[in-house]
């Protein structure tokens, strides 16, 4: 009998061993799926949050350019002849961001009896990124006053509007002659000269992590489109 118990007992001794072992191996690989799901799942939330931050910020900048372009006006009261004009509206195509300048009301006043209206010059261009010459950014420029000196010798505020841009492009269509323009100068007599677009295609080019282009549009409407007499 004494006999019996100890081979009881070295049996149960060797499978104890052995199930711990398989239960140790069932629960590391158990701890091993849950940490590739959570890491998973913390990676997938952490990419869609970027997402999100990146759409809002297109957003904020289409909206921001729709709002300029809806303020966008032409003086008469001026001299025509001028080598720099006031007001104006000055768009050149290009490869990768076009260039666009015109006046607008758009400006904002943040500080009292300052020496500024609601009048400015608002241009958009490209710029290099200082330290990655592959990234391009688009660039806001906003005038603090108007006058018939060169614009870019005037005061302006530069402003980030949108990092890592791929491309950015303007349609301007003439009313006069039903057509869609991808340029537009007031400042020429054989241009646009005494008139504006009555809108404005806007296409925004960026890249998404897969590196494929991806485009996002937009319509600004200028509601003043001849010369006002001021």
């Amino acid at each position: 009998m004494n006999i019996d118990c100890e081979i009881t007992k070295k049996d149960q001794g060797g499978f104890t061993l052995l199930e711990l072992m398989i239960s140790i191996s069932i629960c590391a690989a158990m701890m091993a799926l849950a940490w590739g799901t959570s890491a998973g799942s913390v990676r997938m939330r952490k990419k869609g949050e970027e997402i999100q931050v990146r759409h809002h910020e297109i957003r904020i900048a289409l909206a921001k350019i729709v709002q300029d372009l809806s303020s966008a006006y032409l003086s008469g009261n001026e001299d025509m002849t001028a080598a720099d004009r006031r007001t104006l509206m000055v768009a050149k195509e290009s490869d990768e961001v076009d260039e666009l300048r015109f006046t607008s009301f758009a400006h904002t006043n943040m500080w009292a009896d300052s020496n500024e209206s609601e009048q400015t010059l608002i241009s958009y261009h490209a710029e290099r990124d200082k330290e990655d010459s592959s990234v391009t950014h688009l660039i806001r420029r906003e005038s603090r006053r108007l006058s018939n000196e060169q614009w870019e010798n005037e005061p302006a505020e530069y402003d980030v509007l949108l990092h890592d841009v791929h491309g950015l492009h303007f349609e301007y269509w003439d009313w006069r002659n039903n057509n869609w323009r991808k340029e537009w100068n007031t400042t020429q007599s054989d241009g646009q000269s005494g008139k504006l677009p009555m809108r404005v295609k806007i296409k925004l080019e960026l890249k998404n992590e897969k590196g494929d282009v991806v485009p996002f549009y937009s319509t600004a409407r200028i509601m003043m489109q001849e010369q006002l007499l001021f």
